[in-house]
């Protein structure tokens, strides 16, 4: 497990504190579960997540192709 070093306030550190202690959790647990709830994967996690989609699928590739196509005119529309 690699570490990391981050700066936060000193109201942000109590608070992620106290947090960990009411939860019985470590600080860095509660930061990987807040990373995991915001989307925040590795590139082969991701990479599974798709297979598993796929695999899953009723769908031949061009037409996933133009669900996606789609969805992203969707998106671009709403701006």
């Amino acid at each position: 497990m690699s570490r990391l070093t981050i700066t936060l306030s000193e109201a942000r550190y109590r608070a992620l504190k106290e947090a960990s202690v009411q939860r019985d959790k470590t600080m860095g647990q509660l930061i990987d579960e807040s990373l995991d709830f915001y989307g925040i994967k590795s590139r082969e996690d991701a990479r599974d997540l798709v297979r598993g989609a796929r695999a899953r699928s009723k769908l031949t590739e061009d037409q996933a192709m133009a669900v996606a196509q789609e969805q992203v005119r969707a998106v671009r529309r709403k701006r």
